[in-house]
């Protein structure tokens, strides 16, 4: 018997229909073994040995591995084939306790019957340099995190973690908030002038910006005066080449611009198409498609559009240090425009195909075209550019997306002039337009950013991303823009007119802001760790990984340069640097007399009333939804002492108004109910008692039952079934037993006997 081992079941189901009744395909669902969660598990004084553990929840896959692995003739390593898939051969080397001579590893990129076949008539050995680039990867990022993240504890917040690529990554998103809030907008006015030539109107553009209203009036006056003609036609063939197929970072990118897709949607997809063995390999550097992958590309096209359509290219990949030589992703058969399967999938699937089926096409060509205008006593031209496609050649199939969001649309629709021309002005128009700030990033932008500076690798940028934006330091949002005036002069029949119109501008969508404590935490990391939160750095250490996977240094020896230097910086700042909150002081209280201030507190964003140090306690207010410590107005900061609110009286109980930890809310009668579409400073009486009303019936169908003797316990149906409560304790219901009929004596004994549910939540959550 064959014991073929890969990573997941997925895999394992397509794999299994390929090979014959001697072979047992199994999965062991990723890692088996890694770092445990408690304690940094790396003896820092003897040469960064790890200590690694099968992980809880993969004790029973490695029992069942290691039975079957016990009765095989050959066990077969088909995990991934870069650096984390030879990690987990080698993890399942050493924990299955597998012998050399009865072990062999296969790799495919692509799940189809030939590549397995080719990958079990060509076996290899373990590769100990690529297991030793992901352990020393893991490695220094465990010592990162373990002794960056009781820093950020001590010095700007509880509960706070640190991470050698996330802490450069929310660096990038701060730096390019900065730079917005730096930028100074300018205007500028943009003229579009309306000509006659043989009696049918085209338009054209002024070939400079006008500065001011000023220089508009003088240029359109001057307009008045002159006679126009064409300048010069100016013809031009051009050609337009397609994009290379597929690598993670560029399909990340076009799967957001065509999908809408996240980041970590568009893995979670791809993998799928993977392990169906629909496409080849999704984390890849490579642009590099094989003999095989052209072959089918031609042939393909040939049979759908025609030899002219064909034109096979090689692309080189261009990233420096392509962790491994994959080819690109493509699909498995060039033949299968579509696939059957879940909607994300037959579309991503989609793009994939006609990326790759694009790349083999011929070029686009074009005929672009530029007419220039001149005006007699003017300086400035007009200008009309277009083209016109004459061959669509890849165009047929594929146009790559761009992330300029002021790209304007290619004029096709060309007058038939000729140089001498006269013609007639009908009209002009100034509109006043606004330089923009830099774009803030998108998910898509900040993984082409992050390859650019050679920061992670085509596997780490779905992880860093998510990470970042659950550890609250980045906030992926829409925001509404606002109105905002511009002015437009015209000259009509030889009369300059101006008026003052409205437009909604700065509207964002599915953009990556900074959060308030994501702000502070990198401002300290920046001023007290230099090296950690510099980019060349973080990508030189990325070179380190891929010397160590070719073989040329020793893993350790890169953790010995690093380390020493590294936790004396950490031992430094713990002792020397200030206490770091973002704090503002925003003015000086009229009733108290004392400063108002932004910063970070324990829990989070607030306004603090006073010091610390006062013999009066500050008081404090939590910021609400959508404000920020760094632009909060000191009018808007006082506002929120005018919380909690007494709203009036219901059912002879105050009903108040206030925001907590968990949000606005109303209390009354020592119950709580959030406020969702209403502002706690603006609800009413009525509308609270609306949602008091609202709770109270909902809380009335949830009771199964209470009991006269102790009202304390109460049996209730929640969202995930019934169980019963005593006070703020919540215990599940033995299996096989009813809601109905527990009497209190019998609630009181499971309680006895059990760890209230709600308890045991809050326990793991704070490890």
């Amino acid at each position: 018997m064959n014991l073929v081992i890969v990573e997941s079941p997925a895999k394992a189901k397509t794999i299994e229909g390929y090979l014959g009744k001697d072979f047992v395909v199994k999965s062991s669902y990723g890692h088996v073994r890694d770092l445990p969660k408690k304690g940094i598990s790396i003896d820092t004084e003897n040469d960064f040995q790890p200590s690694y553990e099968v992980m809880p929840d993969k004790k029973k896959v490695v029992a069942e591995l290691k039975k079957l692995s016990k009765q095989a003739d050959m066990v077969w390593l088909a995990t991934d084939e870069d650096r984390e898939g030879e990690a987990i051969s080698w993890h399942l080397f050493e924990t299955l306790g597998l012998k050399q001579e009865k072990t062999k590893r296969i790799v495919f990129h692509e799940i189809t019957k030939p590549a397995i076949i080719d990958a079990i008539d060509h076996p290899r050995g373990i590769d100990k340099n690529l297991v030793d680039a992901q352990q020393a990867r893991r490695i220094l990022d465990r010592i990162v995190g373990f002794e960056l993240s009781p820093v950020l504890w001590r010095k700007v917040k509880p509960s706070l973690s640190a991470g050698r690529v996330q802490s450069v990554t929310v660096r990038l998103i701060v730096e390019r908030e900065k730079e917005i809030d730096a930028f100074e907008s300018e205007s500028y006015f943009k003229v579009k002038a309306q000509f006659m030539s043989k009696g049918k109107p085209f338009s054209a553009d002024l070939n400079k910006r006008l500065k001011g209203v000023k220089d508009v009036n003088a240029f359109l006056n001057q307009c008045t005066k002159s006679t126009f003609s064409i300048k010069e036609v100016d013809k031009k063939p051009a050609k337009k080449s397609p994009a290379a197929p597929f690598t993670t970072s560029t399909l990340q990118q076009e799967a957001a611009r065509k999908l809408g897709f996240s980041v970590a949607q568009t893995m979670r997809v791809a993998q799928s198409l993977y392990e169906a063995g629909k496409i080849t390999y999704m984390r890849t550097d490579s642009v590099n498609l094989s003999k095989t992958a052209i072959d089918g590309a031609t042939s393909a096209i040939k049979a759908d559009y025609g030899s002219e359509y064909v034109n096979p290219r090689k692309y080189s990949t261009k990233t420096a240090n392509a962790q491994e030589a994959h080819e690109a992703i493509r699909p498995t058969y060039f033949n299968q425009a579509t696939v059957s399967g879940e909607k994300q999938e037959q579309r991503l699937y989609e793009l994939i195909w006609k990326r790759a089926i694009a790349s083999q096409m011929s070029d686009a060509k074009l005929l672009r075209t530029t007419i220039r205008i001149e005006g007699s006593g003017l300086e400035e031209m007009f200008e009309v550019k277009g083209e016109i496609i004459t061959f669509d050649g890849f165009l047929k199939v594929y146009l790559e997306g761009t992330d300029d969001e002021t790209e304007e649309e290619k004029n096709t629709n060309l007058p038939d002039v000729n140089a001498g021309e006269a013609l007639e002005l009908i009209g002009s128009e100034a509109t006043e337009k606004f330089t923009h700030h830099p774009a803030r990033y998108s998910e898509a932008s900040l993984v082409k950013k992050l390859e650019e500076l050679g920061i992670g690798r085509p596997s780490t940028y779905a992880p860093t991303i998510s990470t970042i934006q659950k550890r609250d330091y980045v906030v992926k949002e829409d925001r509404d823009g606002h109105e905002r005036k511009y002015k437009v002069i015209s000259l009509i029949r030889n009369e300059v007119k101006e008026e003052t119109r409205t437009e909604m501008t700065g509207a964002e969508r599915a953009k990556l802001f900074p959060t308030d404590i994501g702000i502070v935490v990198n401002d300290f990391l920046a001023e007290n760790f230099e090296k950690i939160m510099d980019y060349h750095f973080t990508a030189s250490v990325e070179e380190e990984f891929d010397t160590i996977a070719r073989g040329e240094m020793v893993w350790t020896k890169m953790l010995h340069d690093f380390y020493k230097p590294f936790h004396e910086n950490v031992e430094f700042t713990l002792e020397n640097s200030e206490r770091a909150s973002g704090e503002r002081i925003l003015g000086t209280d009229p009733k108290s007399n004392k400063p108002v201030i932004a910063r970070i507190g324990r829990f989070g964003a607030m306004i603090q009333i006073g010091e610390v140090s006062d013999d009066e306690k500050p008081t404090f207010a939590k910021l609400r939804p959508g404000q920020s410590i760094q632009s909060i107005t000191f009018d808007e900061a006082m506002e929120l002492f005018k919380l909690p609110r007494t709203l009036g009286e219901y059912e002879g109980k105050t009903v108040v108004a206030s925001v907590g930890r968990f949000g606005p809310f109303v209390r009354h009668d020592g119950v709580f109910v959030s406020i969702k579409d209403v502002d706690p400073l603006e609800i009413t009486l009525s509308e609270a008692v609306e949602l008091i009303k609202a709770k109270a019936e909902a809380a009335a169908k949830a009771l199964i039952n209470e009991f006269e003797h102790d009202p304390t316990v109460k049996v209730l149906v929640g969202r995930y079934g019934p169980y019963f409560s005593i006070g703020k304790d919540n215990y599940k219901i033995p299996k096989g037993e009813e809601a109905e009929s527990l009497t209190l004596e019998r609630c009181l004994e499971i309680a006895s006997n059990s760890t209230p549910s709600n308890k045991s939540k809050r326990r793991s959550a704070k490890k």
